[in-house]
């Protein structure tokens, strides 16, 4: 993920003259494009692609998260709490889960639901992390 491409001029947002108006943070917040968790403030977006070819199985998730939402992207991250190490291990993965809000956590074949989990085992990292 070394290098950035523009967003397509057909997915960008344009700003309005208050949200232009904005400083620091608040500017920041403003989504510029259909695809806002990927949208760079300068309407570039560090990209990776993925054909049939060479990694079928993500792509068959990908076009299937296409024909049900319209968007054919999905963000890649880092796996972590923030003060936490990246998610290494299936274990980590597990935990890290617990500890926050997502829903589900699929590892491999495996999908596991939040509300389908032993509720003793959630996390609580409110205050376990000094927030930047």
């Amino acid at each position: 993920m070394l290098i950035v491409a523009d967003v397509r001029a057909d997915k960008r947002r344009t700003m309005s003259a208050e949200e232009r108006a904005l400083f620091g943070i608040d500017k920041l917040n403003v989504a510029r494009s259909e695809i806002p968790a990927v949208t760079h403030v300068d309407y570039s977006a560090r990209i990776q692609t993925v054909s049939a070819e060479t990694n079928p199985r993500f792509h068959r998730l990908l076009m299937a998260f296409k024909a049900q939402t319209g968007c054919p992207v999905l963000v890649n991250t880092s796996f972590n709490v923030r003060g936490e190490p990246i998610v290494c291990t299936p274990e980590d993965a597990f935990r890290c889960f617990m500890g926050n809000e997502l829903d589900l956590l699929v590892i491999g074949n495996c999908v596991l639901r939040k509300s389908d989990q032993n509720p003793a085992l959630k996390q609580d990292y409110s205050s376990a992390f000094e927030l930047d």
